[in-house]
Parts: structure tokens; C-alpha cells; sequence
């Protein structure tokens, strides 16, 4: 492992100073995150002719990520994904959230984690742990956590991504990485031909705003099936209820893996062989094909189109909180969140 770069990644609007981290391992892959947002910003990995890809959308400085609405590469909590109606009931005590998403809430709302500026808890020179502090009342939600997130690279070429936080009272948590992948390159226009395998039997029900309507239902027989790999592109055009209410794919998988640190998913860009294997120990997964991506401009002078990234963000189910057959985001009072998600390339 070579040694971490840490460089300035400019300031954001109220003068405060973001830093980038880069962790580089010796098979030529590197990743480079920052303290703002705790975001993930570049991910470079060779391809088949061992050239560097950078596979993740992202923006040049920190004032992009402070600007854009997107989510690139952000660290998503307290609760990332929806909670119907804004508003939620613990131990008999109602909390309101942001409504920022029709009459629902959003990755807990407009004080995002992923527009702060994190401090650095420890790093070396595979590792970086950024952690923030959340109040009683943040965002809307009960109980004071400290939130660390640890970005670990390895020389099997894995990006280990662990979430850890202990509340005082019963709250929520329920945090994901919001990054978006092109495995082709992160300029290189859109995903549709990239293949795509989720290991899941069901996906979540959703109402035309996203809300689980509380009902799995089985992928056979219909386009959101990818328990055998198909390109992106195969189906997402199809008049089937939920692609047209997600303008494509934006739907939580019920993964297969029992919580239990497993492979979920994979996915292959079609020009440069780049095969992305994901582990989690989460029960979801949310695949996300950019679909509101419009003309956003990116790193390098990139222009980011709709379909030119596809998102998979573990996570407990959306709206979990309103549904008893759903697996509960509650963490409780003295009690440990602790997770991991992890990407590992290969060349397929």
C-alpha cells in the first residue's frame, strides 16, 4: 500500500476548507475521498488493457458537491431513501421530518449529511474514518449519534466502505453511499449496455411516489428480474408499472443474504471488461439508473446525461419504519449500528 495523499479539495461557500484523502493500493487502483460530505470522488481501477478508469461521478472541488443536488459519492443518514408522509412514531412519540420529496421525506431531508464538512477521526495509508457529530433533533430525528464512516482500501482491490454509530435514545439509522457507477469511465455517456446481476427473488412495491406499498413481489417473468445477468438496457424501456413510476430503474431489491456479509450483486461494463462484485451485510439494495441526471456538469469538464451511471445503495428497506413485515431501521438506545458495504473489481 503507498502512502495517502491528502490535498486540498477548495472551500465551500462559508469559507471553510475541504481536504481530499487518496488511498492508493499496488495494483493501480485508487480511490480519493473527502471530508466534505464524507464523499466518495474518484475511483480509478484498471481496466482490460491495465489502463486507469475512473468509475464514479463526481465534481472537481468540494463547492460542486456543495452545489449539485445528486447525491454523487455523498454518505447518505440518518435515514437514507423515503419515509412516507415525513413523519414517523417511536415509543409512542411522533417526529417530523422534512417534507422534500412530494409530501415525503428524503435521505432525511434538506440539512443533508452529505453538504457538511466531516472531521477526520484517524487515517493511514489504506484507511480514512471521517465522523460527525449529530445532535438531538438533527434533521428531525430523536437522540444524539456520533457517525463514523471508514473508507478501507485493500490490495484485492476492494473498496470497504463500514458505518458505526451508538445513540443514546431509540432512533432511526439507516445509512448508504449514494455513489454513481460507469464502469465504462465516468465521462463516457450512458450505461445501458453495461450487465447487471442482483441476487434477489423480490423487490419493494412501490406508489407512483415511491412509497412501499408494503407487498414484495417476485421478479420472475418480469423486467425487474436480473437474477441472471442482462444488460441494463433490456428492459428499462418496457410499460411495466414500475419502470414507468421510477422512470426507469429505482427500486430496493430484497437481497438474499440472511444480513449476513455476502455478494448481492455485480456489474460488467462492456468496454473495458471492469466487473464490480458488491458485499453487504444490509437486507436492500437500491438500484438507481440516473434517471433525473439531466446536463449535469462533472469532473474534467464531463457532462452528465441521463442513464450515465447506475447506483447500488444498500440500505434497510425504504419506508421500513411504517411496515412491521419490513426489517426495522430502529437502532436502540446503548446499542451498536455497525455495517459494511464493499466493491471489489475485477476483470471479467
Amino acid at each position: 500500500m503507498k502512502e495517502l495523499v491528502i490535498t486540498d479539495f477548495g472551500k465551500t461557500s462559508d469559507g471553510k476548507r475541504a481536504s481530499l484523502f487518496t488511498l492508493t493500493n499496488n495494483n493501480m487502483m485508487y480511490v480519493a475521498v473527502s471530508d466534505y460530505g464524507a464523499s466518495l470522488v474518484r475511483m480509478v481501477v484498471p481496466d482490460v488493457d491495465q489502463m486507469p478508469v475512473d468509475v464514479v461521478l463526481g465534481y472537481d472541488k468540494a463547492s460542486g458537491y456543495e452545489a449539485g443536488d445528486l447525491f454523487f459519492g455523498g454518505t447518505i443518514g440518518r435515514c437514507a431513501n423515503r419515509v412516507g408522509g415525513a413523519v414517523f412514531a417511536i415509543n409512542g412519540t411522533q417526529y417530523q421530518l422534512d417534507k422534500n420529496d412530494n409530501e415525503n421525506n428524503l435521505h432525511s431531508g434538506m440539512d443533508y449529511y452529505n453538504k457538511r464538512l466531516w472531521e477526520v477521526r484517524n487515517k493511514n495509508n489504506h484507511r480514512v474514518t471521517f465522523t460527525l457529530h449529530s445532535a438531538d433533533g438533527d434533521q428531525g430525528f430523536p437522540g444524539t449519534i456520533d457517525v463514523e464512516v471508514t473508507y478501507e482500501l485493500t490490495e484485492d482491490n476492494e473498496l470497504k466502505i463500514s458505518y458505526f454509530a451508538t445513540p443514546n435514545v431509540d432512533t432511526i439509522i439507516n445509512m448508504t453511499n449514494h455513489s454513481y457507477f460507469n464502469l465504462n469511465g465516468h465521462a463516457s455517456g450512458d450505461v445501458l449496455k453495461h450487465q447487471v446481476a442482483i441476487d434477489a427473488d423480490y423487490y419493494t412495491e412501490t406508489d407512483k411516489d415511491a412509497i412501499p406499498t408494503g407487498r414484495v413481489v417476485p421478479v420472475a417473468g418480469t423486467p425487474m428480474n436480473f437474477k441472471k445477468r442482462k444488460e441494463i438496457g433490456r428492459d428499462i424501456g418496457d410499460r411495466y408499472e414500475a419502470l414507468v413510476y421510477g422512470h426507469g430503474y429505482d427500486h430496493n431489491y430484497v437481497l438474499k443474504n440472511e444480513k449476513k456479509m455476502a455478494k448481492v450483486a455485480v456489474a460488467v461494463g462492456d468496454r473495458t471488461a471492469i466487473k464490480m462484485e458488491v458485499y453487504t451485510d444490509l437486507p436492500g439494495m437500491q438500484f438507481y439508473t440516473a434517471n433525473y441526471v439531466d446536463g449535469e456538469h462533472g469532473k474534467e469538464g464531463a457532462v452528465y446525461q441521463k442513464r450515465s451511471a447506475f447506483c447500488f445503495e444498500t440500505q434497510f428497506f425504504p419506508d421500513a419504519i411504517h411496515h412491521i413485515d419490513f426489517d426495522g431501521p430502529i437502532c436502540r438506545a446503548g446499542e451498536n449500528y455497525t455495517t459494511s458495504t464493499v466493491y471489489k473489481f475485477v476483470i471479467d
